[in-house]
């Protein structure tokens, strides 16, 4: 919605002003196995990776009180890196990893993520190591690995990531970020059975998705009526895992939650949201202008699901999420080769301050927004966010995060 979110959102840091976009998104708008119907465990490539793909660690590590794991460095690869850290920087990070963690200890109630973590003993190991690299080798400040070991992970930090943010010796920047990191710790340690998505058809074959150059050619009312033929063919504004139904919702502009009449008001509900917010996206001058990339995505195949979710323990407010490349389709009369992403918005959350459509939200948790607001929301998130993590591959896995 957003897991950011960042959502999710993922593993680079966001700007030190609050916590990792979570995201956040939601909406975020991911980067999770498949809130998409076509794949029910999907790679989390770009956040996740395979088992014991990183450095061995060095020494006996270094024990956090009132915690059950260690903080270790990584063994050195034997080649010097030009662009790596030199000994001082990795000693300094390790010094700064183990600070913000001990802060974390002592404070757990002011780290929820943090504190759920650690009363579920998920983590394995931290380890220090000179640049977190994943296997597409994609660079990240932070990175959650699994072990061989059932219901453990560890966390990989980026000593040069510490350092290209000004974190070194900083700890107590540090740690609301680690905390928001925490939030992949814990979803990538669980191993409780996941809801499975519902079948759901696309007409892939006669989807009028259009070509970038095409989408600012068309005139609005000529947007709007794509818009209105992709929600027939390929656009779903539904969320595949029926998380809202039977959930209360909110009326626009208010906190307060109301019991729903039927088991699929709030669906439908947020259903009818979505779809305004989406017209006026493609229809009004301002996102043309000013948010370009995200009516082109959302005409142009890159985007088929755009829906309100209720996802427990995900803090941010919109994500994106992105089938991998292996399972990748092909869309339209000229079967054009699309990776699809998706737009989540956590229903039941507030945006964050570094969300870049916060001050659109008044306080109001995503699913009280009007679709004027809900608009600007999810353009944003697209314009910022789904290039990166769609077209790198980045791959949150749903499954580990779907609605209980």
């Amino acid at each position: 919605m957003n897991d950011g979110r960042k959502d999710e959102r993922g593993a680079q840091f966001p700007e030190p002003c609050f916590w990792e976009t979570g995201l956040v998104v939601l909406v975020l708008l991911v980067g999770v196995a498949a809130w998409q119907a076509v794949p029910a465990a999907a790679d989390h490539r770009g956040h996740d990776e395979p088992e014991d793909v990183h450095q061995e660690t060095v020494g006996p590590g270094v024990s956090v009180p009132g915690t059950v794991f260690r903080v270790f460095r990584a063994k050195p690869s034997g080649s010097a890196d030009p662009g790596g850290p030199d000994p001082l920087t990795i000693e300094e990070a390790f010094r700064t990893v183990v600070d913000a963690l001990t802060l974390m200890s002592q404070h757990r109630t002011d780290f929820p993520r943090f504190d759920e973590a650690m009363k579920k003993e998920a983590l394995q190991a931290v380890i220090v190591e000179p640049k977190v690299v994943n296997r597409d080798g994609k660079e990240f400040q932070l990175l959650v690995a699994r072990t061989k070991e059932r219901g453990k992970v560890k966390l990989l930090v980026s000593a040069v990531g510490l350092k290209e943010r000004e974190l070194i010796d900083r700890p107590e920047r540090l740690a609301p970020l680690l905390d928001r990191e925490f939030q992949w710790v814990v979803s990538k340690a669980d191993t409780a059975p996941k809801p499975q998505a519902r079948v759901t058809e696309r007409d892939l074959r006669h989807a009028p998705i259009l070509a970038d150059q095409d989408v600012s050619a068309l005139s609005a009312e000529a947007r709007a009526r794509t818009l209105q033929q992709l929600f027939g063919t390929y656009l779903h504004t539904l969320d595949e895992l029926k998380s809202l139904d039977g959930q209360p919702y909110y009326e626009i502009g208010s906190s307060v939650l109301i019991p729903p009449a039927r088991p699929d008001s709030t669906t439908n509900l947020y259903d009818i949201r979505v779809r305004q917010a989406l017209e006026r996206i493609v229809r009004e001058p301002v996102f043309l202008e000013q948010m370009p990339n995200a009516v082109r995505s959302l005409l142009n195949g890159k985007i088929w699901n755009v829906a309100f979710v209720k996802i427990d323990g995900r803090d941010w407010a919109t994500r994106t999420r992105v089938l991998p490349d292996d399972r990748s389709i092909l869309v339209g009369e000229r079967e054009r080769r699309i990776q699809p992403a998706q737009i989540l918005v956590n229903a039941y959350r507030k945006a964050t301050p570094d969300d870049p459509f916060y001050s659109r939200t008044n306080d109001l948790p995503m699913g009280a927004l009007p679709p004027e607001q809900l608009a600007f929301v999810i353009a944003l998130e697209i314009q910022h966010n789904i290039v990166e993590k769609s077209m790198s591959g980045h791959v949150a896995q749903d499954a580990l995060t779907a609605p209980k």
